[in-house]
């Protein structure tokens, strides 16, 4: 079911502690298919002052994050987390659309993001969202979108 009642804001440093424990979730089911994976949600009050980090918000809480960190020549997402309880609303394209727009109103053409190859799901959505499998070393999936041709 789509959720109509979604506001995306930037993220504000009060946010923090609600957004650790959106990633968090969004996360949980991870750690069995990736021993090695880091703490994805640590340093998020940094991110806050030092990116551009987004929130999605719904009825009061905090239900996703985008993380976006502009780079020579490119955008990158680094992180768009959607906590499970909210999946399948169509949030997250809603903050991949945002990311789009957001890199193409700063001047940039080309959006690059990197997964892990234990979440195909999250290849499988982003190549459904028009983003293209750049390289694959070890266990990253580096991807790409160009923005002119969207």
């Amino acid at each position: 079911m789509k959720s109509k009642n979604v506001q995306l804001r930037k993220a504000t440093l009060e946010d923090a502690g609600a957004l650790v424990q959106c990633i968090d979730s969004a996360y949980a089911k991870y750690p069995n298919r990736i021993p090695d994976m880091p703490l994805v949600s640590s340093g998020i009050a940094e991110e806050i002052t030092q990116n551009q980090v987004w929130v999605a918000v719904e009825e009061g809480e905090i239900v996703a994050g985008l993380f976006l960190v502009p780079k020579d020549g490119f955008m990158k997402l680094a992180n768009l987390a959607v906590h499970p309880n909210h999946g399948g609303k169509g949030i997250g394209r809603k903050l991949t659309e945002l990311s789009e727009s957001e890199a193409r109103r700063q001047g940039y053409n080309e959006m690059r993001l990197n997964t892990h190859v234990a979440m195909p799901e999250n290849v499988q959505l982003y190549e459904h969202l028009g983003w293209e499998v750049a390289a694959r070393n070890n266990n990253t999936v580096s991807m790409r979108k160009c923005l002119q041709d969207a």
